[in-house]
């Protein structure tokens, strides 16, 4: 601390204090002495109760941050943010191509989930999948290489928006509801090996009525697998209301004999507590929990929504400005002194400049190319011929 102020007395009496930029590097100076000297360490969050489904004791009201915590949690976010508003730029300039569905406004679930499990449970969910992608351990780089369809994509460019993957995450599906089956079969694999793992299974309000999803139900209760269901109810399935699409919009109680919670999906540390308390109970050998979380995006469904033809502009601008996640974050740190606006301001222009490097990469990187086209149909199988378009093309395929 006295090395950093005597600094900034050099600074504020040399001559270089009259240079261009001098100001600026007070700035710094300043910034660089309360991040050792005047911020507190942690602070204790009141957060939203949380709606209860067959539970006599729930996840609790308050939550600790530290410092480190709630500056990884922001950075997170807003790479995540930037990322989709590439994802936005470059679809519009027609570099990424075909379906692609952004997850901006949704931030706080991905990051919470992640902040509450550990890199060895596993994770599967719907299409709209770059937040969990980057939380699961996949660079910037990569993800935007893949929705650009080069070879250092994520899936080698192969994938594109719907199908990513990375270490204990399984994408990344297609067809809706699809991929809720498959996560109670991780599941069962964690139970069948006995290892203390766990299955995050995501869907949406909009897949949420359909039967295979209530046929998983009632396996994973008969077998007890370790798996959280997790609806993210952004109240729209497409370009539909929850209140058009469901008979009952409390999607934590449609397990009936599975215990669930409704959690505020806007905010970081409301998710965060209520995967603890759900990773824990399925831990325990309780068997699954559905956790239904209250979020909302900000852009439509995919890039060819233009999401104002269901909903109005004016709702979209309210929840920006009540409940966007980055802000709510910001709002606690600044207020509680876990961080300055400058030193927010300092993640911004850091998390700005590795976007643009990555789409910078992205936009370079090769194409794969065609002679790979049948590569990874099967892991680790002998090499084998893929008929190409037509009956005189082959391929092969190496795993």
């Amino acid at each position: 601390m006295r090395k950093m102020l005597a600094a900034l007395s050099r600074l504020l009496q040399g001559p270089a204090a009259h240079r261009p930029g001098a100001v600026s590097e007070v700035a710094r100076v300043v910034v660089a002495s309360r991040n050792y000297a005047d911020f507190a360490s942690e602070a204790t969050f009141e957060i939203k109760k949380h709606d209860l489904h067959r539970l006599e004791e729930g996840p609790p009201t308050t939550a600790v941050m530290t410092r480190e915590q709630g500056l990884q949690y922001y950075k997170t976010m807003q790479t995540i943010r930037r990322m989709e508003l590439k994802a936005d730029q470059l679809y519009k300039q027609k570099i990424i191509r075909g379906f692609c569905h952004l997850y901006d406004g949704q931030e706080a679930c991905c990051v919470g989930i992640e902040a509450g499990i550990n890199l060895t449970d596993h994770l599967i969910t719907a299409y709209r999948a770059h937040g969990f992608t980057y939380t699961r351990g996949a660079s910037v780089r990569e993800i935007l290489a893949e929705l650009t369809g080069r070879v250092g994509g994520c899936a080698k460019g192969k994938g594109g928006s719907m199908h990513m993957y990375a270490k204990n995450f399984y994408g990344g599906n297609g067809i809706v509801g699809a991929q809720v089956p498959l996560g109670a079969g991780i599941a069962l694999a964690c139970k069948y090996f006995g290892k203390d793992e766990i299955c995050l299974t995501l869907y949406g309000d909009g897949a949420a009525n359909q039967g295979q999803i209530f046929e998983t139900y009632n396996m994973a209760a008969l077998w007890k697998l370790p798996c959280i269901f997790v609806c993210e109810n952004n109240r729209y399935g497409m370009g539909t209301s929850v209140e058009r699409a469901a008979a009952s919009t409390d999607y934590y109680k449609r397990g009936d004999y599975i215990p669930g919670i409704r959690v505020d999906g806007m905010d970081v540390l409301a998710v965060r507590e209520a995967t603890k308390f759900a990773a824990d109970h399925c831990r325990s050998g309780k068997g699954p929990v559905v956790m239904e979380l209250q979020t909302y995006r900000y852009h439509g469904h995919s890039m060819s929504d233009p999401g104002v033809s269901y909903r109005t502009r004016e709702e979209i601008q309210e929840v920006r400005s009540k409940s966007d996640p980055i802000t709510l974050l910001k709002d606690r740190m600044v207020n509680n002194n876990l961080a300055s606006v400058e030193e927010l301001k300092e993640i911004d222009v850091e998390v700005r400049k590795e976007i643009e490097d990555a789409a910078q990469f992205a936009t370079t990187d090769p194409e794969p190319p065609l002679d790979e086209l049948g590569n990874y149909i099967y892991y680790k199988e002998p090499p084998f011929e893929v008929r190409g378009p037509n009956q005189w093309i082959r391929y092969k395929s190496v795993g």
